[in-house]
Parts: C-alpha cells; structure tokens; sequence
C-alpha cells in the first residue's frame, strides 16, 4: 500500500490508541514529517509517559474519554485495540481522511514480499518457526505484527529484509485495506473475541479479508475443510493451497510428518511439531515454504531446534510426579481444549479470566474425560462452574494464587496442572505474560517447599489477588498494543 498523493500533500495524521502499535505509529508519521496528534481513551500513568516521550518529537497527545480527532487530518492510523465501531474511525472518515491499520501503515513502507499468518490459536509458535527456517534458509526474515514488534517499528529500523512474516489478528483485520501478502495462512477458525465481534460469521468475515487482495501467483494455504468458504468469503484468487489431517489435502500431516502424494516431505520424528494439535501447522508451514520458494530441509532443522515461546504449554516445574505447565496463552476455548489435548494425561485445570462471550458448554466432553476437578478464576469463573459443574468437579477459587494453592495439594503422581484459562487476562492482570510470570513464580514456591499440604501463603509469590472494579478488555488491549 503506497499513500495516495493527496495524503502526501496534506501531510496531518492522527494515530488512534496509544499502546506499542499506537507509539510506533506516531514515531513513524513524525519522522516522515506528518504533524500528528494520538488519542487513547485513558489518561492512566503508562499512557502518560508514552505521550511525554512522544512529544519531544512534536506529536501532540489527547488523553482522556472526551479526547476528539482533530480537523483537517489526511490520515488516520489504527491501534488493534480500537474496534472498528469506535466513533473516532467514524470521525476521521467523515473529514475525509484515509482510515488505515497499523499494520497495514507498517507493511506499507517495508517493500519485500509478506508472509502473512492469521487463525484462532497457534500463530505466534508458527511465526516464530517460520522466521527461523527461512533464516535457516539463508534468507533475511523478520517477525511483526499480532507477536514481536508493531509493524511500523520494524519500519521505522529500515531492516534489510527478504521476506516480513506478519502475525495478523481480528482485529487487526478490521481496518486492513489494501494489503496483499505473496503468501498467506489461516491456521484454523474457531470462536473467539465474540465480545468484540458479535458472532462467529463476523468474526470468520474478517479473517476471510487477508486473502480478498490476493491473485495468482500469490498462494492461499488454508485448512482442507475450510477452503471454499474461505474462497467465497475473501474474494481474493490467489492460488489456493490446502492442508490438515485430512487424506484430500495438499499438505497433509500424519504421525511422523508432512505427506504429498504418498511421499514423506517432512520429517517432523523428534519434535514439537508431531502431535495432532501441531500437526497441522507443519503442514501449512511445509505449503508456506514451498510457496516461499525456501527448501523444506531448512524447515525441519528448525523444528528439531524449535524452543517454544514462553506461556505456551511451557514446563515449569514437577514435583512428587506432579508436572506444573503454563498455558497462559490460550486465551479461548478452543486453545484450552488444545492445550488439555496437548498435556496428555489426567489434568487438574485452572481455568478462567475475562470471557470473550464464548459457549463454554462446548468443552464438557472434553473436561468430563481428562480433568480430575477445575480451579476457577476471574470474573466468569462462575459463569464456568454453571456449564461445567454437572460434567467435572468445579471450584470457584476467585484468585490464581488460591486456584494453584488448592490444585497443587489435590494433585497425585502422574497428573498435570494445567493453567489453561480459555479466557483473556486483563479483570486481574495486564495481559496473559503476567499471567502466566504470576503462575510461574507460584509454582516455584510451591515446589520449592518440604513436605506437608500447599497453601495460600505458599503461593503467595502468584501475586493474582483479584482487583477491584470492572476492566474495560478494549481499553486494556489498546493501552498494551
């Protein structure tokens, strides 16, 4: 996306939220020489500084709920953290201005070919594992967007770049205009963010429109059973590349590797990777590579190298037997229900947070056959104990550190406890890395003590007490991206 002339000629841009993708933002337009002005419904310390530092490079901050977008501006660049129905994208567009993502400003002004990644669950372990096989490749690749640095602060680093692999979120997608990957992925598609997007077609809408700038030769890698809904959907005609479990796809995954036509591409024997929750990312980032024209040697080194990011079915501890894994990350249903696939045997789960207006009815089966009880927290634990209580053994313990005091006493030899919460974190912490530091230094108390039963002061260095009033989750998004 290059800017039209006539934003060239009126160089006045506002930048709507100020969290990381907001400040970056800002950055970028002023160095370019725009006079811009940021806005963020919060006035809270953290947005404060970041308009303090702001303003020795002369953007000007309107801080607070009654914060307006100025006249007169050509431009406006959008925070993940603003919805699409925000009244200042209505503003901005009924003056005439040009309404576009971050992101979208970001990829602008790097100009090397996108390896794009969207889906429900997974994106950021599949970005990360892509950018390290086509590094492994010889090729000069990096990471932005939804994980890593906002995309107009790569941009602002002027790297020397062959491929910008962009993880892309919902809501990113909201304001996305002409952006056109070489290759994009959808991972997966299931529930999530209902709270902002209302429903599930809505929400499925938006991931559809990474594609609907997409030709031939560009390549659309998309799971088998969704590809000709996502080709309706899109627009886009790129060519489309399938994958999954299924025997009809391109890219198909199956114990020990990636198979085309009854040949082994891949062999994912060893790593993180061969598990059928994994799976099938393999087999999208095998389809990714090829279309990359990036040899899929190089992809299996970095599997067999991979380190998972942190909060995702992350180790951190075991004791008497008992294995303790953050899953802070999975911050939907149905990364819960892949992480209790994942953790294997019989789990003890902690579980709850800010709801994203999920049906949690949905993962009774699942919770019936593996939990031995739930520890719930946050603010819809109780809206969970009512769907789960007739299925699985359900207690309400409000905070993080008394669900892990309560889960790690019960717990016997061969169980796992499982922070898996399905939900977003910002009712008691600052998002889901807190979360899960929290769940960590908790678990290292409670491991690090002699014998005799958990307890709360035990667990005290979890650091999850629940804080007064309502959490805004919009405006907590946007004050962190």
């Amino acid at each position: 996306m290059n800017l039209p002339s006539d934003i060239r000629s009126k160089p006045v841009a506002a930048v709507l939220g100020l969290g990381r993708s907001g400040e970056a933002a800002a950055r970028l337009l002023a160095g370019e020489g725009f006079a811009v002005t940021v806005l963020d419904a919060s006035a809270a310390d953290p947005v404060r500084r970041r308009a303090a530092a702001l303003a020795d490079e002369g953007v000007v901050a309107r801080l607070g709920p009654d914060a307006a977008v100025p006249a007169g501006i050509g431009l406006a660049v959008v925070s993940p953290g603003i919805p699409a129905d925000s009244p200042w994208i209505a503003a901005a567009r009924a003056g005439g201005a040009r309404v576009v993502s971050e992101l979208e400003a970001g990829a602008s002004r790097i100009p090397v070919p996108v390896l794009a990644v969207t889906g429900s669950n997974g994106k950021s372990t599949l970005v990360k594992w892509l950018v390290e096989a086509l590094t492994q490749a010889g090729l000069r690749a990096a990471a932005a967007g939804n994980c890593g640095p906002p995309v107009c602060a790569l941009a602002g680093a002027a790297p020397a770049l062959d491929w910008l692999v962009l993880e892309v979120s919902s809501f990113q997608l909201e304001t996305v205009d002409a952006l056109r990957p070489a290759v994009a992925i959808l991972l997966n598609l299931a529930p999530n963010h209902l709270d902002r997007h209302g429903t599930f077609e809505a929400y499925a809408a938006l991931k559809a429109r990474l594609f609907a700038r997409m030709r031939a030769p560009d390549t659309g890698i998309v799971p088998a059973d969704r590809c000709a809904d996502l080709a309706r959907r899109s627009g886009g005609a790129p060519r489309w590349v399938t994958f999954g479990p299924e025997p009809g796809a391109d890219r198909v995954w199956k114990p020990g590797g990636v198979w085309h036509a009854g040949r082994r591409l891949l062999d994912l024997r060893a790593t993180p990777f061969d598990n059928p929750v994994l799976g099938p990312s393999a087999a999208a980032a095998a389809a990714a590579m090829e279309a990359a024209g990036a040899p899929l040697d190089a992809l299996g080194a970095a599997a067999r190298a991979f380190v998972p990011l942190p909060h995702r079915m992350e180790p951190v501890g075991d004791r008497g037997g008992v294995r303790f894994v953050n899953d802070s990350k999975a911050t939907s249903l149905a990364a819960l229900l892949a992480g209790l696939e994942q953790a294997g045997g019989p789990v003890r789960l902690i579980a709850g947070g800010l709801g994203k207006g999920e049906d949690y009815g949905r993962a009774k089966e699942r919770l019936a056959a593996q939990c031995r009880a739930v520890y719930l927290i946050g603010k819809v634990a109780g809206r969970m104990a009512a769907a789960w209580s007739d299925a699985v053994p359900c207690e309400v313990c409000a905070t993080l550190d008394r669900a892990l005091a309560r889960a790690a006493a019960e717990a016997a030899a061969g169980e796992v406890v499982l922070l898996s919460p399905g939900c977003a974190s910002y009712d008691q912490f600052n998002g889901f890395e807190e979360r899960g530091d929290a769940f960590r230094r908790g678990v290292a108390a409670w491991c690090g003590r002699g014998s005799g039963e958990a307890s709360d002061e035990a667990s005290a260095g979890c650091g999850g007490a629940a804080r007064s009033g309502e959490t805004n989750a919009r405006g907590r998004e946007g004050a962190r991206r």
